[in-house]
């Protein structure tokens, strides 16, 4: 049964995992996870495929329960109604195919509280904006496959919820559609929603996310903001641009050289160089520059780093 809504914090994080722990039989999907979410983010909830990310999401959209730890939405222990509250795309989309576009989207906005006249107006702007005015009385099936995908986010955010979970939420989208809803994902965090952003795509994250949670088999190995991550793993090395001409042969007897193009070279420092020298030493030989910048490591790159160094 769906309990009435509780005060909430607007101050706490919006979602907050305490030592979490799901096992299916022997197999231990979640292994004492906890992290908080900040109000009004963009998490990344990262990981290879079985890490675990989808078995935590549905804890925390009350799918399945945790056998062991607390999951808390807005500073209140998570209860039957936060899901009212939560908008989730899951990566396997689930729409009734038989059913009309126009009625699809109001039934189950109407199972988030919508009345039916809020529901179908947010309906109709939703389907203008997607360009899928002319979808309302099509089958769920006659729609091409990306379509289906638009039909499916539109119901995930149609009752405005306060937190959006999606998983994959790119896969199978052409570019054309993957930039649109990327454009509405970000607008509705400029409104105030925030987001838990699921993949393996490390790539995508970095364009999107703020914060993330990196989890393998089931473990939280890594979590903070982006940028922080990214400096924590620093590997000192810069990237010089210059107009192609020859560089002088003291610069590869100091430092090592990598990734040679016409027009550009990383330069490899050991712990402890510091990159003002660097520039400094390049001035001296007198290389023209024209680009000068330190290269942080991807994610996928810490990623790889982080995991190979927990199982060595």
């Amino acid at each position: 049964m769906t309990q009435s809504p509780t005060l909430v914090n607007t101050s706490a994080p919006v979602i907050e995992v305490r030592s979490v722990r799901k096992a299916y039989g022997e197999k231990v999907a979640v292994d004492d996870v906890s992290f908080a979410m900040p109000p009004d983010a963009i998490l990344g909830l990262l990981g290879p495929n079985g890490a675990g990310k989808t078995s935590l999401i549905r804890m925390i959209t009350t799918i399945t329960a945790p056998d062991a730890g607390e999951i808390y939405f807005q500073g209140a222990p998570l209860n039957g109604y936060h899901p009212t509250q939560i908008g989730y795309l899951p990566e396997e989309r689930g729409l009734y195919k038989q059913m009309y576009v126009g009625e699809q989207l109001l039934y189950l906005a109407r199972l988030k509280g919508l009345s039916t006249r809020d529901a179908k107006s947010r309906a109709q702007e939703w389907l203008a904006k997607f360009e899928l005015d002319g979808q309302w009385k099509k089958k769920v099936e006659e729609l091409s496959k990306g379509m289906q995908q638009q039909v499916q986010f539109i119901a995930t955010v149609i009752h405005e919820p306060k937190l959006l979970i999606l998983d994959e939420p790119f896969s199978g989208l052409d570019p054309v559609n993957a930039t649109r809803m990327r454009t509405e994902i970000l607008r509705l965090h400029a409104a105030g929603t925030a987001v838990i952003f699921s993949t393996h795509r490390m790539e995508q994250v970095e364009e999107l996310c703020e914060y993330i949670v990196l989890i393998d088999q089931g473990r939280n190995i890594l979590q903070g903001k982006v940028r922080d991550i990214r400096r924590q793993f620093i590997e000192h090395r810069y990237r010089l641009t210059h107009p192609g001409d020859p560089l002088p042969a003291a610069l590869a007897q100091r430092y090592e050289l990598l990734n040679h193009t016409p027009s550009t070279v990383d330069i490899q420092l050991s712990e402890g160089e510091d990159g003002n020298v660097l520039l400094r030493a390049l001035l001296d030989m007198g290389v023209h520059i024209q680009g000068f910048q330190e290269l942080l490591p991807s994610l996928n790159e810490i990623f790889i780093k982080r995991v190979t160094r927990l199982n060595a």
